[in-house]
């Protein structure tokens, strides 16, 4: 690094030696902040100053016009000092011709900082070294200056520009290296998890990354990463439009192929599939219902729209609807991916590096972050229902309300489940009680006391994975038993609190939660993804004898856990 600054110059006898301030405690600023450089006893190291170090013209270790004979610290203004001797060269004279005539008044230094602290609003070099003095054109440290009263304050003078060269700014050098060390070191040892040696050293030397190397190593080993984005297969359906897409006039169409008057009726549907499936890249078997009326009847969406995982609407007036259980996850802000194709792997850091305490002179030892991964896959859910001919022929809004409600809640609740009590295996995703890593907590009895409920909490706290909204999950059983358990002994006060919630967090309630079971998470981090859209197929000839039309419904879904550390079971049967 250099700094500028003006300079008074004092003649010695042989009229080629000078002395003249070359530093001071003025602040000059840097890209990190106002740097001051301590002119306290130790502070600056002078020993390069004092052992010959030349005297240069703007930095130019081309032209050296003298050497520095002497370098101190003046206690006494708290400034650095230097005794120059010019050189006898044509051009060093031409300098210290105008150095006399006053017509160059301003002195740099080349100077390395060693030891740096941050005090208030500047940054304070606490040990520095220089190593070369310069006669320069414009300075950084207006405090001095030929023909200028030493006691100038900095205040009283105008900023000026600091004058650069190509001596490196040490501490961005050291800043820089760290972080390349950081990217090598995390480079390596990503790709010799996975064997990929000469990998590594094509990343590294190409200057990859450390996001770039995960995305070629997931390539390499044959995972695709997905871009994911909530809405990413919608075909740009408006509100009004998504409104329009009859269930029941595209299953008409599928259960009467020959039907030309149905087949125009379902234009619409038929065009809104095609468009689906040409986004998500795949063929449907049926008619493909699109993202952006799942999302709206199907697809696990916000909390206030409660997306596929909405209750039963009761319509008494039209149909008598099954009871089922509602839905556990609705309203709970589960994450959503939809519109996925192909795997998912999203990178996990699993491990951090490792802090020492090291010895004067020492150095740490290296120490690698890891990474994992977090996959999803396509598991198909499949629902099928049994519509009357005579049912399907119906044009009113009734009908249409129910078939929508109906395939959403067969398929909806399955997928549910699921996502807390999924077996994992081939054909089904990974549900979060199986999950590794969750934590738990055995009951002592069928009825947690308010003691085992509490430390679920701390459970969760203790793993540094409270960074969410986090809420309470139960069946109807277990929150009945809670509200007649009391806190303490005869206090009247009860586990479930009035207005629904446990120890001040929001409780869920859903008899998709098995008996005994009492969950407590933060629910963003579980995601659930959603590849392309709902298939609907029609099989019009298992029942034909009846009239009765078979309603196929497929969906490909997948759930995965962000942090297993975000999420407790509660039981009595651990």
């Amino acid at each position: 690094m250099i700094r500028s600054q003006p300079a008074t110059f004092a003649l010695a006898d042989d009229e080629r030696t000078m002395e003249f301030p070359f530093s001071s405690e003025y602040p000059v600023s840097r890209y990190f902040g106002n740097e001051v450089l301590s002119h306290d006893a130790g502070a600056a190291d002078l020993s390069r100053l004092n052992d010959g170090a030349p005297l240069l013209f703007n930095h130019d270790p081309d032209r050296v016009i003298g050497v520095v004979e002497r370098g101190w610290i003046n206690d006494d203004d708290r400034r650095g000092y230097v005794s120059v001797r010019f050189s006898q060269n044509p051009f060093a004279q031409e300098v210290l011709r105008d150095v006399k005539d006053k017509v160059l008044r301003n002195v740099s230094f080349g100077y390395q900082i060693n030891e740096m602290e941050h005090r208030e609003d500047s940054f304070v070099a606490t040990n520095w070294n220089a190593h070369e003095i310069s006669v320069v054109s414009i300075p950084a440290d207006p405090t001095v200056g030929v023909g200028r009263s030493l006691d100038v304050q900095p205040q009283q003078q105008p900023q000026t520009m600091e004058i650069m060269d190509n001596t490196p700014d040490v501490a961005a050098v050291q800043e820089a290296t760290k972080a390349e060390r950081s990217r090598i070191s995390a480079i390596t040892a990503l790709c010799d998890k996975h064997n990929m040696a000469d990998t590594a050293r094509q990343l590294i030397d190409s200057g990859r990354s450390l996001d770039e190397a995960r995305a070629a190593v997931l390539d390499k080993i044959g995972v695709k990463v997905e871009p994911v984005a909530e809405k990413a297969a919608d075909i740009g359906l408006t509100v009004k439009e998504s409104r329009e897409f009859s269930f029941q006039r595209a299953i008409n169409a599928l259960a009467n192929p020959s039907d030309r008057r149905m087949q125009e009726a379902a234009a619409f549907e038929r065009e809104c599939s095609d468009a689906a499936a040409a986004k998500a890249g795949k063929t449907a078997q049926g008619i493909m219902v699109p993202n952006d009326v799942l999302r709206r009847d199907l697809v696990v969406g916000t909390a206030s729209a409660a997306g596929n995982l909405v209750g039963v609407d009761f319509r008494p007036g039209s149909f008598i609807e099954l009871l089922r259980n509602r839905s556990a996850l609705a309203g709970l802000g589960v994450a959503s991916l939809t519109g996925l194709s192909g795997n998912v792997a999203i990178p996990r850091q699993t491990g951090a590096a490792t802090a020492y305490w090291v010895a004067e002179s020492g150095s740490p030892t290296e120490s690698n972050q890891t990474v994992d991964q977090v996959n999803m896959s396509p598991k198909t859910c499949g629902a099928f229902t049994d519509y009357s001919r005579k049912l399907m022929l119906q044009s009113s809004i009734d009908v249409e309300q129910m078939i929508r409600q109906d395939l959403a809640t067969v398929l909806a609740l399955e997928i549910d489940r699921v996502g807390l009590y999924g077996l994992g295996n081939t054909n089904q995703p990974l549900g979060i009680k199986l999950t590794t890593g969750i934590n738990t907590v055995n009951f002592a009895g069928a009825v947690p006391t308010y003691a085992e409920v509490v430390s679920m909490e701390s459970a969760i706290a203790a793993d540094n994975a409270d960074i969410g909204a986090m809420s309470y999950l139960m069946n109807a059983s277990m929150r009945g038993s809670l509200k007649t358990t009391e806190k303490a002994s005869s206090t009247a006060q009860f586990i479930f609190e009035p207005g629904g919630t446990v120890n001040g967090y929001n409780a869920a309630v859903s008899n998709q939660v098995a008996s005994g079971d009492v969950f407590f998470a933060v629910w963003s981090q579980l995601i659930m993804g959603m590849w392309s859209g709902l298939d609907l197929t029609v099989d019009p000839y298992t029942h034909s004898t009846s009239g009765t039309v078979r309603v196929v419904a497929l969906q490909d879904v997948d759930f995965a856990v962000r942090h297993p550390e975000g999420f407790c079971r509660g039981a009595d049967t651990l």
